[in-house]
Protein backbone atom coordinates (compact mmCIF):
# COMPACT_ATOMS: atom_id res chain seq x y z
CA UNK A 1 0.00 0.00 0.00
CA UNK A 2 2.82 2.36 0.93
CA UNK A 3 4.55 1.64 -2.37
CA UNK A 4 1.35 2.38 -4.27
CA UNK A 5 0.79 5.65 -2.40
CA UNK A 6 4.38 6.69 -3.02
CA UNK A 7 3.99 6.04 -6.76
CA UNK A 8 0.80 8.08 -6.88
CA UNK A 9 2.47 11.01 -5.10
CA UNK A 10 5.45 10.89 -7.47
CA UNK A 11 3.12 10.86 -10.45
CA UNK A 12 1.23 13.84 -9.12
CA UNK A 13 4.47 15.74 -8.53
CA UNK A 14 5.64 15.00 -12.06
CA UNK A 15 2.34 16.28 -13.48
CA UNK A 16 2.59 19.48 -11.47
CA UNK A 17 6.16 20.00 -12.57
CA UNK A 18 5.19 19.44 -16.19
CA UNK A 19 2.24 21.83 -15.91
CA UNK A 20 4.50 24.41 -14.32
CA UNK A 21 6.90 24.10 -17.24
CA UNK A 22 4.06 24.53 -19.73
CA UNK A 23 2.82 27.68 -17.95
CA UNK A 24 6.32 29.13 -17.91
CA UNK A 25 6.87 28.33 -21.61
CA UNK A 26 3.50 29.84 -22.54
CA UNK A 27 4.34 33.00 -20.61
CA UNK A 28 7.71 33.23 -22.35
CA UNK A 29 6.09 32.85 -25.78
CA UNK A 30 3.60 35.57 -24.91
CA UNK A 31 6.43 37.86 -23.93
CA UNK A 32 8.16 37.15 -27.23
CA UNK A 33 5.03 38.29 -29.06
CA UNK A 34 4.77 41.62 -27.31
CA UNK A 35 2.37 44.07 -28.94
CA UNK A 36 3.70 47.41 -30.17
CA UNK A 37 2.02 50.60 -31.29
CA UNK A 38 3.74 52.63 -34.01
CA UNK A 39 2.67 56.10 -35.16
CA UNK A 40 3.43 57.16 -38.74
CA UNK A 41 3.19 60.81 -39.75
CA UNK A 42 3.62 61.74 -43.42
CA UNK A 43 3.75 65.34 -44.61
CA UNK A 44 1.84 64.76 -47.84
CA UNK A 45 0.96 61.85 -50.09
CA UNK A 46 2.90 61.29 -53.30
CA UNK A 47 4.51 58.13 -54.73
CA UNK A 48 8.00 58.57 -53.25
CA UNK A 49 6.81 59.17 -49.70
CA UNK A 50 4.14 56.47 -50.05
CA UNK A 51 6.78 53.99 -51.22
CA UNK A 52 8.99 54.82 -48.22
CA UNK A 53 6.06 54.12 -45.90
CA UNK A 54 5.27 50.85 -47.65
CA UNK A 55 8.91 49.74 -47.40
CA UNK A 56 8.94 50.53 -43.67
CA UNK A 57 5.83 48.42 -43.05
CA UNK A 58 7.22 45.58 -45.20
CA UNK A 59 10.34 45.40 -43.03
CA UNK A 60 8.20 45.14 -39.90
CA UNK A 61 6.11 42.39 -41.49
CA UNK A 62 9.20 40.46 -42.54
CA UNK A 63 10.38 40.62 -38.91
CA UNK A 64 7.09 39.10 -37.73
CA UNK A 65 5.15 42.25 -36.81
CA UNK A 66 1.77 42.48 -38.50
CA UNK A 67 -0.68 45.34 -38.21
CA UNK A 68 -3.84 44.15 -36.44
CA UNK A 69 -2.13 41.23 -34.72
CA UNK A 70 0.96 42.03 -32.64
CA UNK A 71 1.32 45.54 -34.07
CA UNK A 72 -0.94 48.59 -34.24
CA UNK A 73 -0.05 51.20 -36.87
CA UNK A 74 -1.61 54.65 -36.60
CA UNK A 75 -0.99 56.37 -39.94
CA UNK A 76 -1.69 60.10 -40.17
CA UNK A 77 -1.33 62.38 -43.23
CA UNK A 78 -0.55 66.01 -42.39
CA UNK A 79 -1.74 67.13 -45.86
CA UNK A 80 1.12 69.58 -46.15
CA UNK A 81 -0.08 71.63 -43.17
CA UNK A 82 2.45 72.60 -40.50
CA UNK A 83 -0.28 72.92 -37.84
CA UNK A 84 -1.40 69.39 -38.64
CA UNK A 85 2.19 68.23 -38.13
CA UNK A 86 2.20 69.54 -34.56
CA UNK A 87 -1.27 68.21 -33.75
CA UNK A 88 -0.40 64.71 -35.00
CA UNK A 89 2.93 64.70 -33.16
CA UNK A 90 1.19 65.66 -29.91
CA UNK A 91 -1.46 62.98 -30.48
CA UNK A 92 1.20 60.29 -30.78
CA UNK A 93 2.84 61.49 -27.56
CA UNK A 94 -0.51 61.47 -25.72
CA UNK A 95 -1.23 57.97 -27.04
CA UNK A 96 2.15 56.83 -25.69
CA UNK A 97 3.11 55.00 -28.88
CA UNK A 98 6.22 52.84 -28.74
CA UNK A 99 7.88 54.42 -31.81
CA UNK A 100 7.16 57.18 -34.33
CA UNK A 101 8.10 57.22 -38.02
CA UNK A 102 8.18 60.72 -39.56
CA UNK A 103 8.22 60.97 -43.35
CA UNK A 104 9.62 64.29 -44.69
CA UNK A 105 11.55 67.02 -42.90
CA UNK A 106 8.89 69.27 -41.38
CA UNK A 107 6.97 66.28 -40.02
CA UNK A 108 10.16 64.95 -38.44
CA UNK A 109 10.93 68.34 -36.90
CA UNK A 110 7.44 68.51 -35.37
CA UNK A 111 7.81 65.07 -33.80
CA UNK A 112 11.33 65.76 -32.54
CA UNK A 113 10.03 68.92 -30.82
CA UNK A 114 7.12 67.04 -29.27
CA UNK A 115 9.07 64.26 -27.53
CA UNK A 116 12.51 63.47 -26.21
CA UNK A 117 11.45 60.11 -24.76
CA UNK A 118 9.71 58.17 -27.54
CA UNK A 119 12.07 56.72 -30.18
CA UNK A 120 11.70 58.64 -33.46
CA UNK A 121 12.76 57.47 -36.91
CA UNK A 122 12.67 59.62 -40.03
CA UNK A 123 12.93 58.89 -43.73
CA UNK A 124 12.96 60.93 -46.97
CA UNK A 125 14.96 63.68 -45.23
CA UNK A 126 17.40 65.74 -47.29
CA UNK A 127 19.64 67.17 -44.57
CA UNK A 128 19.07 65.67 -41.09
CA UNK A 129 21.95 67.62 -39.56
CA UNK A 130 20.91 70.96 -41.09
CA UNK A 131 17.33 70.31 -39.97
CA UNK A 132 18.72 69.85 -36.43
CA UNK A 133 17.24 66.37 -36.13
CA UNK A 134 20.58 64.71 -35.32
CA UNK A 135 23.95 65.86 -34.06
CA UNK A 136 25.78 64.06 -36.85
CA UNK A 137 25.13 61.36 -39.44
CA UNK A 138 27.46 58.91 -37.68
CA UNK A 139 26.38 59.63 -34.08
CA UNK A 140 22.80 60.98 -34.04
CA UNK A 141 22.52 61.42 -30.26
CA UNK A 142 19.19 61.71 -28.49
CA UNK A 143 16.06 59.79 -29.46
CA UNK A 144 16.06 60.47 -33.23
CA UNK A 145 17.68 58.75 -36.22
CA UNK A 146 16.62 57.35 -39.61
CA UNK A 147 17.43 57.54 -43.31
CA UNK A 148 18.25 60.43 -45.61
CA UNK A 149 17.21 60.43 -49.26
CA UNK A 150 20.25 62.42 -50.32
CA UNK A 151 22.85 60.57 -52.34
CA UNK A 152 25.89 62.86 -52.64
CA UNK A 153 26.09 62.46 -56.43
CA UNK A 154 22.41 62.47 -57.42
CA UNK A 155 21.88 66.19 -58.10
CA UNK A 156 25.28 66.71 -59.71
CA UNK A 157 24.81 63.72 -62.02
CA UNK A 158 21.33 64.85 -63.04
CA UNK A 159 22.50 68.38 -63.84
CA UNK A 160 25.40 66.97 -65.85
CA UNK A 161 22.91 64.99 -67.93
CA UNK A 162 21.08 68.23 -68.78
CA UNK A 163 24.34 69.56 -70.17
CA UNK A 164 25.13 66.30 -71.96
CA UNK A 165 21.68 65.65 -73.47
CA UNK A 166 20.90 69.28 -74.37
CA UNK A 167 24.20 71.06 -75.09
CA UNK A 168 22.39 74.09 -76.54
CA UNK A 169 20.35 74.69 -73.37
CA UNK A 170 21.31 77.81 -71.45
CA UNK A 171 18.61 78.42 -68.83
CA UNK A 172 17.20 75.88 -66.38
CA UNK A 173 13.91 76.67 -64.67
CA UNK A 174 13.19 75.52 -61.10
CA UNK A 175 9.89 75.46 -59.18
CA UNK A 176 10.02 74.86 -55.43
CA UNK A 177 8.53 75.78 -52.06
CA UNK A 178 10.90 78.12 -50.21
CA UNK A 179 9.12 77.16 -46.99
CA UNK A 180 10.33 73.56 -47.17
CA UNK A 181 13.78 73.23 -45.56
CA UNK A 182 14.62 70.13 -47.59
CA UNK A 183 13.71 71.91 -50.82
CA UNK A 184 15.89 74.92 -50.04
CA UNK A 185 18.87 72.61 -49.47
CA UNK A 186 18.21 70.78 -52.74
CA UNK A 187 17.87 74.02 -54.70
CA UNK A 188 21.15 75.36 -53.30
CA UNK A 189 22.93 72.16 -54.32
CA UNK A 190 21.32 72.33 -57.75
CA UNK A 191 22.53 75.92 -58.19
CA UNK A 192 26.08 74.85 -57.33
CA UNK A 193 25.89 72.06 -59.90
CA UNK A 194 24.39 74.39 -62.52
CA UNK A 195 27.15 76.93 -61.95
CA UNK A 196 29.76 74.20 -62.34
CA UNK A 197 28.12 73.06 -65.59
CA UNK A 198 28.02 76.61 -66.98
CA UNK A 199 24.21 76.78 -66.91
CA UNK A 200 22.04 79.65 -65.69
CA UNK A 201 18.94 79.16 -63.57
CA UNK A 202 15.55 80.82 -63.40
CA UNK A 203 13.58 80.10 -60.24
CA UNK A 204 10.05 80.59 -58.99
CA UNK A 205 8.61 79.71 -55.61
CA UNK A 206 5.21 78.42 -54.48
CA UNK A 207 3.64 77.95 -51.07
CA UNK A 208 0.84 75.52 -51.95
CA UNK A 209 0.29 72.83 -54.56
CA UNK A 210 -2.48 74.89 -56.20
CA UNK A 211 0.14 77.45 -57.30
CA UNK A 212 2.35 74.94 -59.12
CA UNK A 213 0.71 75.15 -62.56
CA UNK A 214 0.82 78.94 -62.74
CA UNK A 215 4.40 79.01 -61.44
CA UNK A 216 5.50 76.51 -64.09
CA UNK A 217 3.75 78.49 -66.82
CA UNK A 218 5.70 81.58 -65.72
CA UNK A 219 8.89 79.81 -66.81
CA UNK A 220 7.70 79.20 -70.39
CA UNK A 221 9.90 81.19 -72.74
CA UNK A 222 12.48 81.80 -70.02
CA UNK A 223 13.69 78.24 -69.42
CA UNK A 224 15.05 75.78 -71.97
CA UNK A 225 14.83 72.90 -69.49
CA UNK A 226 12.96 72.38 -66.20
CA UNK A 227 14.54 70.91 -63.07
CA UNK A 228 12.15 70.01 -60.24
CA UNK A 229 14.02 69.29 -57.00
CA UNK A 230 12.84 66.95 -54.25
CA UNK A 231 10.06 69.25 -53.09
CA UNK A 232 6.96 67.74 -51.50
CA UNK A 233 4.65 70.62 -52.43
CA UNK A 234 5.58 70.60 -56.11
CA UNK A 235 5.88 66.82 -56.44
CA UNK A 236 2.41 66.38 -54.94
CA UNK A 237 1.13 68.43 -57.91
CA UNK A 238 3.60 67.07 -60.45
CA UNK A 239 0.92 66.51 -63.10
CA UNK A 240 0.60 70.30 -63.37
CA UNK A 241 4.29 70.55 -64.25
CA UNK A 242 4.03 67.66 -66.71
CA UNK A 243 1.05 69.24 -68.46
CA UNK A 244 2.90 72.52 -69.05
CA UNK A 245 6.08 70.73 -70.14
CA UNK A 246 4.22 68.55 -72.64
CA UNK A 247 2.28 71.47 -74.08
CA UNK A 248 5.37 73.61 -74.61
CA UNK A 249 7.86 70.79 -75.34
CA UNK A 250 10.17 71.54 -72.43
CA UNK A 251 12.40 68.69 -71.18
CA UNK A 252 11.86 67.92 -67.51
CA UNK A 253 14.53 66.68 -65.11
CA UNK A 254 13.63 65.87 -61.52
CA UNK A 255 15.14 65.02 -58.15
CA UNK A 256 14.05 61.38 -57.85
CA UNK A 257 13.15 58.34 -59.92
CA UNK A 258 9.49 58.05 -58.86
CA UNK A 259 8.72 61.36 -60.57
CA UNK A 260 10.18 59.97 -63.79
CA UNK A 261 7.80 57.03 -63.54
CA UNK A 262 4.94 59.53 -63.21
CA UNK A 263 5.74 61.24 -66.50
CA UNK A 264 8.81 63.49 -66.34
CA UNK A 265 11.82 62.83 -68.56
CA UNK A 266 14.91 61.96 -66.51
CA UNK A 267 16.65 61.80 -63.16
CA UNK A 268 19.26 59.99 -61.16
CA UNK A 269 17.46 58.26 -58.33
CA UNK A 270 16.80 55.14 -56.30
CA UNK A 271 13.88 53.15 -54.94
CA UNK A 272 12.20 54.89 -51.99
CA UNK A 273 10.72 51.57 -50.93
CA UNK A 274 14.27 50.32 -50.28
CA UNK A 275 14.95 53.42 -48.18
CA UNK A 276 11.80 52.82 -46.14
CA UNK A 277 12.72 49.16 -45.71
CA UNK A 278 16.08 50.13 -44.23
CA UNK A 279 14.26 52.42 -41.81
CA UNK A 280 11.92 49.58 -40.88
CA UNK A 281 14.91 47.40 -40.00
CA UNK A 282 16.04 50.15 -37.64
CA UNK A 283 12.58 50.12 -36.05
CA UNK A 284 12.80 46.38 -35.38
CA UNK A 285 16.14 46.81 -33.60
CA UNK A 286 14.71 49.59 -31.44
CA UNK A 287 11.40 47.88 -30.61
CA UNK A 288 13.18 44.65 -29.66
CA UNK A 289 15.56 46.55 -27.38
CA UNK A 290 18.67 45.68 -29.36
CA UNK A 291 19.68 49.30 -30.02
CA UNK A 292 18.74 52.85 -29.10
CA UNK A 293 18.25 55.55 -31.78
CA UNK A 294 21.43 57.26 -30.59
CA UNK A 295 23.38 54.11 -31.47
CA UNK A 296 22.14 53.84 -35.08
CA UNK A 297 23.92 55.99 -37.72
CA UNK A 298 21.74 57.79 -40.27
CA UNK A 299 21.38 55.69 -43.42
CA UNK A 300 21.68 56.92 -47.02
CA UNK A 301 20.68 55.45 -50.42
CA UNK A 302 23.12 52.86 -51.71
CA UNK A 303 22.19 52.35 -55.36
CA UNK A 304 22.02 55.30 -57.79
CA UNK A 305 20.41 54.76 -61.18
CA UNK A 306 19.64 56.96 -64.22
CA UNK A 307 15.91 56.82 -65.01
CA UNK A 308 14.47 57.87 -68.38
CA UNK A 309 10.79 57.91 -69.35
CA UNK A 310 10.33 56.96 -73.00
CA UNK A 311 6.75 58.26 -73.25
CA UNK A 312 7.68 61.54 -71.60
CA UNK A 313 10.47 61.97 -74.14
CA UNK A 314 7.96 61.66 -76.98
CA UNK A 315 5.49 64.07 -75.37
CA UNK A 316 8.22 66.62 -74.66
CA UNK A 317 9.57 66.42 -78.20
CA UNK A 318 12.82 64.72 -77.27
CA UNK A 319 14.51 62.32 -79.69
CA UNK A 320 15.98 59.49 -77.63
CA UNK A 321 19.35 58.20 -78.74
CA UNK A 322 21.21 55.03 -77.89
CA UNK A 323 23.79 57.14 -76.11
CA UNK A 324 21.10 58.55 -73.81
CA UNK A 325 19.65 55.21 -72.81
CA UNK A 326 22.69 52.92 -72.69
CA UNK A 327 23.15 53.19 -68.90
CA UNK A 328 19.57 54.08 -68.04
CA UNK A 329 16.57 52.26 -66.64
CA UNK A 330 13.96 53.10 -69.27
CA UNK A 331 10.34 53.30 -68.13
CA UNK A 332 7.18 54.07 -70.12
Amino acid sequence: MKKRLSALLCGALLMLTACGSDVKETATNAEEKEDFKVGIIQLVEHPSLDAAREGFISALEDAGYEDGKNLTIDYQNAQGDMNNNMAIAQKFVSDEVDLILAIATSSAQAVAQATSDIPVLFTAITDPVGAELVESMEAPGGNVTGTSDTHPDAIKNTINKIKEFFPDAKNVGMVYNAGEPNSVVNVEKAKEALDAAGLKYVETSVSTSTEVKEATESLVGRADVLYIPKDNTVVSALESVIGVANEHKIPTFVGEGDSVKRGTFASYGFEYKDLGYSTGNMAVEILEGKKKPSEIPVGVPENLQLYINKTAAELEGITLTEEMTKDAKVVE
